[in-house]
């Protein structure tokens, strides 16, 4: 095998674990947050978390690689991409269920409002920066005030605090770290 092979190989490896764990957990929190609060909406909150989550998993994988610039560089817009691959899918079985080929058209606003939020997490986690506890309680409250509807009774914080998210998203996000620490280290 050759290291171009190898390295390729290993940037898949890393995408299609972490994409495992991205899914699993964006499902997670945001049946956790929906079953919580019912006046919330499912779009939405599915959107923001998996733009949250997608993205701070890239940075926990980057940080992961410091030493495999070159799966990082692979790895981390793949992982970015997610939120847009998912409306990919979701899109697509609606137009092979259907067969209306105009839900491809109609899916350009969505991009649009992805791209914003997309943008809005990476602002909020710059990149090769590991999100830890502090930084992703603050991330996750901007988070779970733009997930929630107007006129809750508790505020974000203790929302947050109340349903234990940030605790299960930095499970997550130390697993991803440190299964990408394991693939950087030496082989022996």
């Amino acid at each position: 095998m050759t290291a171009a092979n190898d390295l390729v190989e290993q940037a898949v490896g890393a995408v299609a674990f972490a994409t495992v764990g991205v899914i699993s957990t964006t499902q997670e929190v945001a049946g956790t947050l929906l079953s919580s609060v019912p006046d919330a909406d499912p779009e939405l909150v599915l959107e923001e978390t998996l733009c949250l989550v997608a993205t701070a998993t890239a940075r926990a994988i980057e940080v992961g690689l410091n030493h495999k610039e070159e799966i990082a560089a692979a790895a981390a817009p793949a992982l970015l991409n997610l939120p847009y691959a998912s409306r990919d899918y979701v899109i697509g079985m609606a137009m092979v269920a259907e067969q209306d080929g105009t839900l491809l058209e109609r899916s350009e606003a969505v991009y649009a409002r992805l791209s914003r939020k997309q943008q809005f997490y990476m602002v909020h986690l710059p990149a090769r920066r590991f999100p830890g506890p502090r930084a992703l309680q603050d991330k996750m409250e901007l988070w779970m005030g733009r997930v929630s509807p107007p006129g809750l009774p508790e505020p974000p914080a203790d929302r947050l605090e109340r349903l234990n998210l940030v605790a299960l998203v930095q499970t997550h996000l130390r697993l991803m770290l440190t299964y990408a620490r394991r693939m950087a280290a030496p082989s022996t």
